[in-house]
């Protein structure tokens, strides 16, 4: 991955996150609440990307700068999905979906190429493309785009379902 600067990073989630709100701005509580058979609903998918609410992106993101290295335990496959977020209404969910890669941009704007190329250790990564060893870019990166990409996909492929 070419090193590209913190400000062309925030620019990347801003524009993720716009399309996300694209595709979710048709979608009322009943579609936001269902989901094909063996799939997470558009609420899920949203849960999921906020990620644990006791820690939030940007905190794992800051202990690349904080730590020599850090050894980093996360949960891919987890969406997250708790009492109170299940409470929350679909726009609730997406607001803060938008909060939190906001700061994830802001955080990313003030970084030097030299943070970004710090590393940490996360073993959970160790068959994605970015492997169990990423650079700080390269989590925000794949954090901030390719998995909200995957995940702006994965809600219209449950929408298209929903309908059919």
């Amino acid at each position: 991955m070419s090193m590209g600067t913190g400000t062309e990073l925030a620019q990347g989630i801003r524009q993720k996150i716009g399309e996300l709100k694209k595709i979710c701005s048709g979608i009322d509580e009943a579609a936001g609440s269902r989901a094909p058979a063996g799939r997470w609903t558009p609420k899920e998918v949203l849960s999921h990307l906020l990620g644990p609410a006791e820690s939030c992106h940007v905190p794992l993101l800051q202990r690349f700068i904080e730590e020599e290295k850090p050894t980093i335990a996360i949960d891919p496959g987890n969406p997250h999905y708790s009492e109170e977020r299940a409470k929350m209404t679909f726009a609730q969910l997406l607001m803060e979906v938008e909060k939190e890669y906001e700061r994830m941009a802001v955080f990313a704007a003030t970084l030097s190429d030299t943070d970004l190329a710090r590393r940490a250790h996360l073993p959970a990564l160790k068959e994605s493309p970015l492997g169990d060893s990423p650079s700080l870019e390269g989590l925000i990166k794949g954090l901030g785009q390719f998995h909200v990409q995957m995940h702006i996909d994965q809600i219209r492929e449950i929408l298209l379902q929903n309908r059919g």
